[in-house]
C-alpha cells in the first residue's frame, strides 16, 4: 500500500473544474471564501474572471449560482458539505430544485474525515438532505479517476447535481484508461456469491481491502462501488441482492438517509433481502485524527470484515 498514490477527491474536483474550464466558456464558479480549501483556487488561477468569490454567505452563494444557470451558464458553486448542503438547504431547494436550474453543487470536506474541526464540521447529513429534493442527482466518488470523470459528467447533465468530495486523501485504484463512468451506474469491483458489499465514497476502497481478507477467510464477497445514490443503479443492487442474498452498505454518512436506506428501501419493495448499514450510528462526531475517527466509527476495512463474517456465520 506504500506505493499507492493517495489524493483527496477535492483536489481531483478543483483539477476537474480547471480542466473543463479550459473546453467551456460557459463554465463559472462560485465559492463562499474558501476556494483554498475546496480547491477552487485552481480555477481561480486559470480563469480569475469566471470565479466568484461570494464570501462566508453560502445562501446568497448558491441565490448567486441560480442566476447564473437561468442566463445560460453553467454554475459550480463549491463550500464545505456542511455549508452548501445543511445552511444553505432552503436556497438549494427552492431556487435550484424547484426550478429545476442546471446547478452543480461541489460539496468538500464532508463526513467524519473532516478530523480535527470537529462535530460542528462533520457533515453526515447530506445526503438525505440532497436525496430528499426532487430531481437532484446525488453523487460521492470514490478516488481521483472516478472524481474527475463524475465532474465532467455533471457538467454534461443538464439539471441539478449534488457531488460530494472528501479531505482526507485516498488511494486511487481505478485505472484511467479503461475506466467509464456514467450517471446512475455502479460498478462491480470484485464479483462473490455469497454477500454483496456496497459501498461509496472513500469506504469503497475500505471495501474492497475487506473483500481481499473475506476472501482469504473462505467467504465470498461481491464488492460494488455505487458512486451515484440518485439516481440508485436498481438493476445492480437487485441483480446482487438476488445473486448473494445478504447485502452490506457502506457509507461514510448517517445510516439514516443514505446509501443504506436507499438500497433498503428498493429490495423491501422489489426483492426483501437482509441488510446490514454500516455508517455513523445517529450520533454526532467529534474532534480527532480522521484515521483514527474513520476507526472509532467502525468505517474501516477491518470492520466490514467482522460484520461480513457474522453475517455470513463464518
Amino acid at each position: 500500500m506504500a506505493d499507492v498514490k493517495k489524493i483527496a477527491t477535492r483536489e481531483s474536483y478543483g483539477n476537474a473544474l480547471a480542466a473543463l474550464g479550459a473546453e467551456h466558456e460557459d463554465m463559472v464558479v462560485f465559492d463562499a471564501d474558501l476556494a483554498g480549501a475546496t480547491k477552487t483556487g485552481i480555477f481561480k488561477k486559470a480563469f480569475p474572471e469566471r470565479h466568484f468569490n461570494c464570501g462566508i454567505a453560502e445562501c446568497n452563494m448558491v441565490a448567486a449560482a441560480a442566476g447564473a444557470a437561468a442566463m445560460g451558464l453553467v454554475p459550480f458553486a463549491s463550500s464545505f458539505a456542511m455549508f452548501v448542503a445543511g445552511r444553505s438547504f432552503e436556497q438549494v431547494r427552492n431556487s435550484i430544485g424547484y426550478p429545476h436550474l442546471n446547478v452543480k453543487i461541489g460539496a468538500t470536506h464532508g463526513g467524519i474525515s473532516v478530523g480535527e474541526d470537529g462535530a460542528s464540521h462533520q457533515c453526515c447529513e447530506d445526503f438525505a438532505l440532497m436525496r430528499s429534493i426532487p430531481g437532484m442527482v446525488v453523487m460521492s466518488p470514490s478516488d481521483d479517476v472516478e472524481a474527475r470523470a463524475a465532474v465532467k459528467a455533471a457538467y454534461e447533465h443538464q439539471g441539478p447535481v449534488y457531488l460530494r468530495f472528501g479531505r482526507l486523501a485516498v488511494p486511487v485504484f481505478h485505472d484511467e484508461a479503461d475506466f467509464k463512468f456514467e450517471i446512475g451506474k455502479g460498478e462491480v469491483l470484485q464479483d462473490g456469491s455469497e454477500v454483496a458489499i456496497l459501498a461509496n465514497g472513500l469506504l469503497v476502497n475500505e471495501a474492497v481491502e475487506a473483500g481481499k481478507a473475506l476472501k482469504e477467510a473462505g467467504i465470498s464477497a461481491r464488492i460494488i462501488n455505487l458512486c451515484t445514490i440518485k439516481p440508485l443503479d436498481e438493476e445492480l443492487v437487485l441483480k446482487a441482492a438476488r445473486e448473494c442474498g445478504k447485502v452490506i452498505t457502506c457509507e461514510e454518512h448517517s445510516i439514516i438517509g443514505g446509501l443504506g436506506e436507499a438500497v433498503c428501501a428498493l429490495l423491501s419493495e422489489k426483492c426483501p433481502t437482509p441488510v446490514r448499514r454500516i455508517g455513523v450510528n445517529d450520533e454526532f462526531g467529534h474532534s480527532g485524527p480522521a484515521v483514527d475517527l474513520l476507526k472509532q466509527f467502525g468505517l474501516s476495512a477491518e470492520h466490514i470484515v467482522e460484520v461480513a463474517k457474522d453475517f455470513c456465520g463464518k
